[in-house]
């Protein structure tokens, strides 16, 4: 089982994920944290990464946090990646781009007075057309070249992170499957502890000694 993780922002924040660990995102890291006391493991997040999950937690949860996982940022200058990968990528963009602009014709072209519903209809389908199932961020990037980098599994509920990660040739770990084999990992941490013998106390002789 693995025993070297790069985890993203996503699994303390997305709610569906975030519920294993916790009822809100600080709640959900202070759980984190109890976990990678008990088991031996180590978990990478880059800078960047770290700072951005600073929006959602309390200062003093970060400052633990940031004593059980370690901060590295990916060596860009020495990482090598298929350039059919960004092939795929710039293609993938540009129909993208072509359906947001066929949205924004659809938008144009719609003669209702109710502004605000078209507007919160555009930004739905826009958010959809242009963010879903891909990577939209340096952080996002970030996380995907350190776990190429240590040659580990990154954690992630984001499905465009996951996506590319498999394009680039880095196992992924869902984020819905990772507290399951955190549990199995304490449990087999347990196993292996040495069970304490208990020694067995000599019966004393209380019998009068003779004169």
């Amino acid at each position: 089982m693995h025993s070297k993780f790069v985890i993203d922002t996503s699994i303390f924040v997305n709610p569906q994920t975030r519920e294993k660990f916790g009822s809100n995102p600080t709640r959900a890291v202070k759980a984190f944290i109890k976990i990678l006391e008990s088991i031996d493991a180590s978990v990478y997040m880059p800078p960047s990464v770290f700072n951005e999950l600073r929006n959602f937690v309390d200062g003093k949860t970060m400052e633990e946090f940031e004593l059980v996982v370690k901060k590295r940022a990916p060596n860009t200058y020495s990482i090598y990646l298929p350039a059919a990968v960004f092939y795929d990528f710039v293609d993938d963009i540009r129909s993208r781009i072509n359906k947001g602009m066929r949205l924004a014709e659809d938008f144009a072209k719609d003669n209702s007075p109710d502004n605000d519903k078209k507007l919160g209809k555009l930004r739905e389908k826009y958010r959809d057309a242009m963010r879903s199932g891909i990577i939209d961020s340096k952080e996002d990037l970030e996380l995907i070249l350190l776990a190429k980098e240590l040659d580990a599994p990154v954690v992630s509920s984001d499905e465009g992170v996951i996506k590319f990660s498999h394009q680039v040739g880095c196992e992924s770990i869902s984020g819905s499957k990772f507290p399951p084999m955190l549990q199995k990992m304490i449990e087999r941490a347990n196993l292996q502890k040495p069970k304490m013998k208990k020694s067995k106390k000599k019966k004393r002789n209380y019998t009068t000694p003779k004169k």
